[in-house]
C-alpha cells in the first residue's frame, strides 16, 4: 500500500475543507463566490451541493462585512472559515481582523476567544498587475493577537487548516496564488506543527531562509548552488508568527551564513525581522554579513518580463550567496 499520493496544492486545500465541514458541524465556508461559483480558484467547487447554503455562503463584496460576520460566528460558537479572495482585498476588512479579533481576548480579559480562520490568495508571477499581487503577510506578522501561516507544500496546504481551526485564537493562512497548479506527493501523515518551521533541504554552508512562493525558487536556487560545490540548506519558516527564532538560529549556527528570501519589499519588509532575530540571537554564528533577496521597490508590473524582473528569483539567490563567499 501507498504511504503517499500525488496531488496539487489546490486539491489539497481543497480536501482541508472538506475533512473538516465533513468532521465538525460548526464549521461553515463564508466568501465571495465560494457557493455557485464554486470559488475564484476552485477550492469549494461542489461544496454548495454537498453542504447546502447554510454552511457554504457567498457573500456580498463588503471584506468588512463579511470578516466582521466571522467573529460574530466565531464568538457564538462556531468555527469559520472567511476566504478573502486576495491579499489586496484584505485591506478592507483590516479593523475587523486588526482592531477586533486579534484584540478581543485581550480586551476582555481572557472572557472571549475568536476561533477564526481566514484564507486568502498571496502574492505575485502571474500577470495581475500592482493591485492583484501584493504580499503582505509581514503586516500581518507584525499583529500580536493571530497566527500567521504561510502554507508552501502540498502537505502543509493540506494539514495546517485542521490545527489553525482548533485554535481557540484567530489563524490566518496566506496561499501564494503561484503554487496552486503545483503537483507533489502527500505524505502519509496525521497533521502538521503550525507553530515551528521546517528544514526542506538540508546543507551545511548557508542557511537559505524562505516561505511562501518563495519556497521553490530557494530550493531550485539550492540546487545550482550544488553543483558548484555549495551545499545550502533550505529552512522553511511557514509560520510568521509565531516566529520560529530557534529554528532560524539552528540553521545559522549549522552553515554560518545566511540569506534571507521575502517577496516582500525590502524597505520594513519581514526579512528585515529576520534578519534582525539572526543578528539578536545568532550574531557570533555568522562568518559573513546576512544577505537578503526580496521584490524590488516598485509596484509590481504587468508586463510579464517586468513582473519577473522585479521578483525574487533562483538566479538573484545563488548570486546573493556567492556574494558571501567572495
Amino acid at each position: 500500500m501507498s504511504l503517499s499520493r500525488r496531488l496539487t496544492y489546490r486539491e489539497a486545500v481543497r480536501e482541508a475543507m472538506q475533512e473538516a465541514l465533513r468532521a465538525d458541524p460548526r464549521v461553515f465556508l463564508m466568501g465571495e463566490d465560494v457557493g455557485r461559483y464554486g470559488g475564484t480558484y476552485a477550492f469549494s467547487k461542489g461544496f454548495l451541493d454537498e453542504f447546502g447554503p447554510e454552511r457554504i455562503r457567498d457573500t456580498p463584496l463588503s471584506e468588512l462585512g463579511f470578516v466582521g460576520t466571522g467573529i460574530g460566528a466565531a464568538l457564538g460558537g462556531l468555527r469559520p472559515i472567511v476566504e478573502v479572495m486576495t491579499v489586496n482585498f484584505s485591506l478592507l476588512a483590516l479593523d475587523q481582523i486588526v482592531n477586533t479579533a486579534a484584540l478581543l481576548r485581550h480586551m476582555s480579559g481572557g472572557q472571549f476567544s475568536v476561533p477564526l480562520v481566514i484564507r486568502m490568495a498571496t502574492g505575485a508571477g502571474r500577470q495581475l498587475a500592482a493591485q492583484h499581487s501584493h504580499s503582505l503577510e509581514g503586516w500581518y506578522a507584525h499583529i500580536p493577537g493571530i497566527k500567521v501561516l504561510t502554507p508552501a507544500t502540498i502537505e502543509d496546504a493540506r494539514h495546517m487548516l485542521w490545527p489553525a481551526l482548533a485554535d481557540p485564537d484567530p489563524v490566518v493562512i496566506f496561499e501564494h496564488a503561484g503554487l496552486f497548479n503545483m503537483e507533489g506527493e502527500l505524505p502519509d501523515i496525521d497533521g502538521v506543527d503550525i507553530t515551528t518551521a521546517k528544514v526542506r533541504r538540508a546543507g551545511r554552508d548557508v542557511a537559505l531562509i524562505t516561505y511562501g512562493g518563495c519556497l521553490p525558487k530557494a530550493l531550485a536556487a539550492a540546487e545550482t548552488l550544488a553543483t558548484e560545490g555549495i551545499e545550502a540548506e533550505v529552512l522553511d519558516l511557514r509560520v510568521l508568527r509565531p516566529l520560529d527564532t530557534a529554528g532560524i538560529v539552528a540553521a545559522v549556527a549549522k552553515c554560518h551564513r545566511a540569506v534571507v528570501i521575502d517577496e516582500n519589499w525590502k524597505s520594513g519588509g519581514f526579512a528585515a525581522e529576520v534578519m534582525a532575530r539572526i543578528m539578536e540571537h545568532a550574531f557570533y554564528e555568522l562568518d559573513a554579513p546576512v544577505a537578503r533577496v526580496c521584490s524590488e521597490e516598485v509596484p509590481i508590473p504587468y508586463a510579464k518580463h517586468l513582473e519577473e524582473a522585479a521578483l525574487p528569483q533562483p538566479e538573484k539567490i545563488v548570486a546573493a550567496v556567492k556574494g558571501l563567499f567572495a
